[in-house]
Parts: C-alpha cells; sequence; structure tokens
C-alpha cells in the first residue's frame, strides 16, 4: 500500500503540473501561486502537514484532558484518499491480480484523483453552504485568509479540471465518452442529494416532523453513496473494458455499502470515542438527519418524543447530554449493532450471488474495509 499511495501521489503531482501549464489560460504568476495553493489544500490536502513548531505551540495551548483528541485530530486529519487508491485496487482486482503496466498503472491513479478532484470540489462549496468552520481537524478553505468567497470560483475551477484531466489522458479510449457521462451522472446525483439535504435541515425551519427512514436514505444514496462507492467500481470497470449496463447489480450493492457506510458513520458520530474517531461529533447540535434520530422517533414514546423535539439541534452541553441519554434509554446501541450484522449478511449474500469471481473480490474488498470499523 505504501509503494501504491506513493505512486499516486506522483499521479498527482504530474496531473497538477498539466493543469497548471494548461495552454487555454495565460497564467500570471499570481494566479499560478493561487491555484496550486488551492489544489495542495483541498485536493492532495490530506497530505498537508504543520511545521513542528506550530505543533509544539498547539500543545502548550492546550489541557492534558485535550492534549491526545488534538494528536488524535492532527493525525486523524489527513485526507485518506480511499475513494481514489480504490479504483487502482478493483482495477487490479479486475485483471485477477495481474501485474498492471505503467500505462495503466497511471490511467487508474488518474481516475483516482478525479474522483478526488470531485469530492474537493463538492467539499469546498458544502462547507460554505453549511457556514462550516474545519473540514478534517483544519479550517475550512473558503475560512483561509484572503479566499472567502473567491472559494466558490475555486470549486468551479476543481469541477473543470476534472474534464482537463479525462480529456488529456483518455480522448483517445474506446471508453472516454462513457467516462465523460459517468461523471456527469454522478456529479448531477450528488447535486441532487445535496438539494434534498438542504431544504430538509433548512436552518431555521428545525422540524423533526420531516425526518424518516426513508428521507435518510435518499439524501445518504444520491449525496454519498454514488461518488464514494459506485463511482470507483464503475470507473475501474470501463478501463477494463465492461459495459456498465450490463452491471446494475454490482450498482445497487455499492450503493447498499454506501447508505451501510453513512448509518455507521451517524452512530459513529454519537457513540464513539472522540480520541478514536479523531473528532468530536456535532450531529446533534448541527440537527443532522442522522440514522439515530430517525430510528429514536420510530422508537420513542410521547413523552421521549417529546424530550427529543426540545433539546435535538440545541448547541448547548446540556441539551446534547440529554439526546444521548435518550438515545441510552432506547438502546439504540443495540439498534444498530443488529443493523449492521443484518447488513452484512445480506451484502455477503448479494456479493456471493454474483458469477464474477472477479467482481466477488471487489465488492468483498470494500466491504472488508468498512464491516465494524471504529472511525
Amino acid at each position: 500500500m505504501a509503494d501504491l499511495k506513493s505512486t499516486f501521489l506522483d499521479v498527482y503531482s504530474t496531473l497538477k503540473s498539466d493543469l497548471l501549464q494548461d495552454p487555454s489560460f495565460e497564467f500570471t504568476h499570481e494566479s499560478r501561486q493561487w491555484l496550486e495553493r488551492m489544489l495542495d489544500y483541498n485536493v492532495r490536502g490530506g497530505e498537508r502537514s504543520l511545521s513542528l513548531s506550530d505543533i509544539s505551540s498547539k500543545l502548550n495551548q492546550l489541557t492534558s484532558n485535550t492534549c491526545v483528541l488534538f494528536c488524535s485530530v492532527l493525525f486523524c486529519s489527513a485526507g485518506k484518499l480511499n475513494r481514489g487508491l480504490s479504483v487502482v485496487d478493483s482495477y487490479k482486482l479486475l485483471k485477477q491480480g495481474k501485474e498492471l503496466t505503467d500505462k495503466e498503472t497511471f490511467l487508474a491513479c488518474a481516475l483516482g484523483w478525479c474522483i478526488e478532484w470531485l469530492q474537493a470540489y463538492f467539499l469546498v462549496l458544502d462547507d460554505i453552504m453549511d457556514n462550516s468552520v474545519t473540514r478534517r481537524g483544519q479550517p475550512c478553505w473558503f475560512r483561509q485568509p484572503k479566499v472567502g468567497m473567491i472559494a466558490i470560483n475555486d470549486g468551479i475551477l476543481l469541477r473543470n479540471h476534472i474534464h482537463r484531466i479525462l480529456k488529456k489522458h483518455f480522448k483517445g479510449m474506446p471508453y472516454y465518452v462513457d467516462l465523460v457521462d459517468l461523471f456527469n451522472e454522478v456529479e448531477f446525483q450528488t447535486a441532487c442529494g445535496q438539494m434534498i439535504d438542504l431544504i430538509t435541515t433548512f436552518d431555521g425551519e428545525k422540524d423533526l416532523s420531516k425526518y424518516s427512514l426513508q428521507i435518510h436514505r435518499r439524501i445518504v444514496q444520491y449525496k454519498t453513496a454514488y461518488y464514494s462507492f459506485y463511482l470507483p467500481v464503475a470507473c475501474a470497470l470501463l478501463m477494463a473494458g465492461e459495459n456498465l449496463e450490463s452491471h446494475t447489480g454490482v450498482k445497487d450493492v455499492l450503493i447498499d455499502m454506501g447508505i451501510y457506510f453513512q448509518v455507521q458513520d451517524d452512530y459513529l458520530d454519537c457513540f464513539a470515542d472522540p480520541e478514536t474517531l479523531g473528532k468530536i461529533g456535532t450531529d446533534i447540535e448541527d440537527f443532522k438527519c442522522s440514522w439515530l434520530v430517525v430510528k429514536a422517533l420510530e422508537r420513542c414514546s410521547e413523552e421521549q418524543t417529546k424530550i427529543l423535539y426540545e433539546n435535538y439541534g440545541k448547541s448547548e452541553p446540556s441539551n446534547v447530554a440529554k439526546v444521548k441519554a435518550l438515545y441510552k434509554e432506547i438502546d439504540l446501541e443495540a439498534v444498530f449493532m443488529e443493523y449492521e450484522r443484518e447488513s452484512y449478511e445480506k451484502l455477503t449474500k448479494l456479493i456471493e450471488a454474483h458469477q464474477s469471481k472477479e467482481i466477488q473480490a471487489v465488492l468483498k474488498s470494500f466491504l472488508a474495509k468498512i464491516y465494524k470499523r471504529q472511525k
């Protein structure tokens, strides 16, 4: 994995260099510097780090109780590049583990980076819409000095870069049109998922009656599952010469896996040890349409529902504590454990029913990475 990640990062440097020298635009020194800084912060961002003096200064400001948590956040905040690396892993499995040529490795990495670019584009704009403060333990891009709402245009640039990369490196490939269509389709689906999320959780109109399991599933399916789970495998399938229309069953399994992944996220946000998770969960304070609150609404008595309505979405520690106490009272931890067991069994059966051993291997590798994860 270390060698793969090193190769993957080398490909990033090549793609970035291409974009910084794009002949369609006359870059000034200042604009080229801005673009490079923006790309390193948002796309390759997982690899940036604080200087030792910065770390020392931070640690000196913290109490012993928060020192360990800071270290955890610092080293967990890095983007793991899982979506991008999954393209390479999946393509290798589809090739039955055969050694990839240098060209195949480069192209698989380039597609992986297109997904990382897509992720960066979504998150830069999402942080503005949510008025977020941090992302992966670091200030959101739009909160950086002298950035502000310029970040909106940066998001547009990130989106356009995807198709610059595809055009430069894949235009001669027989699957080029399918790749362009795939990225356009997934971008549209994700934007629609974001729309559902925003209009359901509109700030100032905190109404728990809008939340249901069906709404939660639709938000997660479109906002997260398509680009995080389906897209990496779809890219690998196209590179392997497969027709995506022949693999709708694979898509269905990956979407279900993506929903299971988000339910895990919702559970961990509330119940995981912050030191292990690398962050302090805020879904309750942020009035998120979380799987936990949806299940609570299904299981609560009239009196318990009243407590939920009075406290959910409020940032005071006492309000958050009441919601968490209610979750424990109705034993949501056990409800999640049962959901996880059923989900794993269902996904395993669906995967093993697939005719292709290579595709089975791809799907099993995804499931193994997320089953019973702690962060």
